[in-house]
């Protein structure tokens, strides 16, 4: 028998406790944590149309497959069914997890082992998925028509307004508005519409918000949700350039179990559906997947691979990845379905950057380089340009077996996209490149080099004869960040953050610095689409006084200024490509002239209408000034009466004969100034 002591709990229930809980809801729970059959097998592979067999030479299979699938991960078994003395053409192979399974998938699914046999590989959990498939098929049920309304209702406005996007008061409101004449025009506001940030579609058609079970698209003429995306913990987004798909990323640890990938999923924006998931080792550098201009095709780099899958099967393309040993970075032509790749050096190997067509795979262009530390590289909007800064080593010291470098130069390698053989122009620079950008449309680029207090800024024209220009360098420049005008001609250098937020714009035309002003501690700047104003803001984020977003001409002249409580960012939205020929263009801006007189026309009757609603708002404060004056000396003559009769007789509303008034004066000091007189005044 058992005594329990004071110290001791006591777990019995008391005497009128009454269970009201069913055997029935313990038991759901319970069937919820059930096993099930398929848990833990996700480690298995199962491997189809490897070659058939006899005994003798079972062992040497063996050891060419084993040494192929351990390149992946620890093996931790093997199975090879036999019968009559010969393999079955199928084998299963287990790894320690389930990443280690699904890259070997990845890796050696329709893997050409030789002529006859090439691999299909999946998971071993996909036998009983692909078994419960039914043998007959039935049509999927017809969905009723969502319409979305017209998702480009904003590109209807007659004075071709544009609109931006505002979070402020720490997050919890979010705003649109018109950047109309004069004061921003309030379109639309929300509280609590996000929960960390927005971001705008590539085209502006969408606007997309965070929230904690994911992520929702708006739009239309009253910004009305057009779809949800469902991926719990959501921290990254990014639009395919066609704004058919999304891509959403959750670091979520939980995620990695599950029997589907959830770390980065893509979505079908016009259906909602999930396309695929991926899984991620890490997003450091987002976007992991980066799209290709058109939204065919999409690729990443893991390990020495790089992986291209094209839609809208999400298959990869000719169903394999592309090896390449050592490959560090790649970049999607703007305008082209080509690949820019760079690799580092390895022993005798050097460096290589290279431009290779997809899904040719055809390489189109191959530069060698040698003593590089980095590679950076920088596409021209138009696609008609690509830059590849390379840092590499000056001085070489061999100290035994290791090989030590002394110091670091810059040159930039300039390849003409679009000429025969893609030629290769070098640029030179000693100092330390800060900073890097292209003109969007046209033939320029600048970069900042140089370090504190001497940081220049150098310009470059790249000629139709095969050369780089220089076209001016300014010195000792506080700037830190380039902005080109979405239009080419006007950029603006700035100094953000640190740099206290010195602004200067300049033309490239001819050079001339246009303005210098100061928006102190600047965070951000953004050019609006038509390249006629330039935003600079303080974020609440990265500053928490003077919380603000300016808005500038292309000129460099102040318009306005719009302080928020805690403003936290500034976006433009979006405009989609313009649909006129580049020769309607040219026309348009052969004969501005023409318009010009009709947009004057427009700019003076608005201002009058300004001034005309000035002038009524005007007139209506003095109206109701001279009511507010007529009800004051009716209410003194009614009380006139009052006010002698408490004053006993005595009247001070008006002067007398009778009654003398005195006058007098009071005199305070104000200041004291004191002026020091030299001999001559003396």
């Amino acid at each position: 028998m058992v005594h329990l002591t004071e110290e001791d709990p006591n777990f019995s229930d008391p005497e009128d406790y009454i269970d009201d809980i069913t055997d029935n809801e313990l038991l759901d729970d319970v069937l919820r944590r059930k096993p099930k059959e398929i848990d833990g097998i996700d480690s298995v592979i199962v491997v189809d149309n490897v070659p058939i067999v006899e005994d003798d030479r079972l062992e040497k299979l063996r050891n060419v497959l084993t040494k192929k699938f351990a390149k992946i991960g620890n093996i931790v078994n093997q199975h090879y069914p036999m019968e009559n003395g010969k393999t079955k053409g199928y084998i299963f192979v287990e790894y320690e997890n389930r990443e280690q399974a699904t890259s070997a998938i990845n890796e050696f699914n329709n893997y050409r082992l030789d002529k006859q046999h090439i691999f299909l590989v999946n998971h071993l959990s996909d036998l009983d998925k692909y078994a419960s498939v039914p043998d007959e098929w039935e049509p999927p049920e017809p969905q009723p028509f969502k319409d979305t309304g017209n998702l480009y209702d904003f590109l209807m406005d007659k004075d071709c307004l544009d609109q931006f996007s505002v979070i402020y008061e720490a997050g919890r409101q979010t705003a649109v508005y018109w950047n109309s004449h004069g004061k921003p025009k309030l379109l639309e506001e929300r509280f609590n519409w996000t929960e960390t940030e927005i971001r705008w579609s590539p085209s502006g058609s969408y606007l997309a918000t965070f929230h904690p079970k994911g992520v929702a698209l708006w739009g239309g003429t009253n910004f009305k949700q057009i779809q949800k995306f469902p991926h719990e913990g959501v921290q990254l987004i990014d639009f395919s350039p066609c704004e058919r798909y999304l891509s959403t990323y959750c670091p979520i640890a939980e995620n990695k179990s599950k029997d589907e990938p959830q770390d980065i999923i893509i979505w079908d924006i016009l259906t909602g559906k999930r396309r695929r998931g991926f899984l991620c080792d890490n997003a450091t550098v987002w976007p992991v997947f980066k799209w290709s201009y058109d939204g065919r095709y999409f690729a990443r780099i893991r390990d020495d691979l790089l992986q291209v899958y094209e839609t809208p099967s999400f298959g990869l393309v000719d169903k394999k990845s592309i090896r390449i040993k050592g490959i560090r970075d790649f970049n999607w032509s703007p305008t082209d379905n080509i690949i820019s790749y760079w690799t580092p050096e390895e022993e005798n190997t050097p460096a290589r950057v290279v431009l290779m067509e997809i899904p040719s795979k055809q390489q189109l262009c191959t530069k060698n380089l040698f003593t590089v530390a980095d590679c950076k590289m920088y596409w021209q909007k138009s696609g008609d340009y690509l830059c590849v800064k390379v840092d590499r080593y000056k001085g070489r010291k061999i100290e035994g077996k290791e090989v030590k470098y002394s110091a670091i130069y810059h040159n930039l390698n300039v390849f003409r996209i679009r000429e025969k053989q893609v030629p290769i122009d070098t640029v030179e620079v000693k100092e330390n490149i800060k900073a890097f950008a292209w003109e969007p449309v046209g033939t320029k680029f600048s970069f900042i080099h140089g370090e504190a207090p001497r940081i220049n800024v150098s310009f470059y024209n790249v000629k139709k004869a095969g050369s780089v220009e220089l076209m001016k360098m300014f010195e000792k420049k506080s700037a830190n960040l380039i902005f080109w005008s979405p239009q080419g001609q006007f950029v603006v250098l700035a100094g953000l953050k640190q740099m206290n937020g010195i602004l200067e714009f300049i033309d490239t035309s001819d050079m001339t610095i246009m303005s210098q002003v100061e928006h102190f501690m600047a965070t951000d700047v953004e050019w609006d689409p038509t390249g006629r104003y330039v935003t600079s803001s303080v974020s609440y984020w990265s500053h928490k006084v003077d919380n603000a977003f300016w808005i500038w001409n292309f000129q460099g002249k102040l318009l306005q200024k719009s302080p928020l409580d805690r403003f936290c960012q500034f976006f433009w939205r979006p405009r989609p490509k313009c649909l006129l020929s580049d020769k309607a263009l040219k026309d348009i801006k052969k004969n501005m002239k023409k318009y010009h007189s009709k947009f004057k026309l427009i700019d003076i009757q608005r201002e009058e209408q300004v001034s005309s609603e000035q002038i009524e708002k005007r007139k209506k404060a003095m109206q109701e000034w001279t009511n507010f004056c007529k009800q004051t000396e009716a209410k003194l003559q009614k009380d006139y009466q009052r006010r002698r009769d408490l004053r006993k007789g005595f009247d001070t509303d008006e002067r007398s004969d009778d009654v003398e008034f005195e006058e007098e004066t009071v005199e305070f000091l104000v200041k004291v100034e004191e002026i020091v007189l030299d001999e001559d005044d003396e």
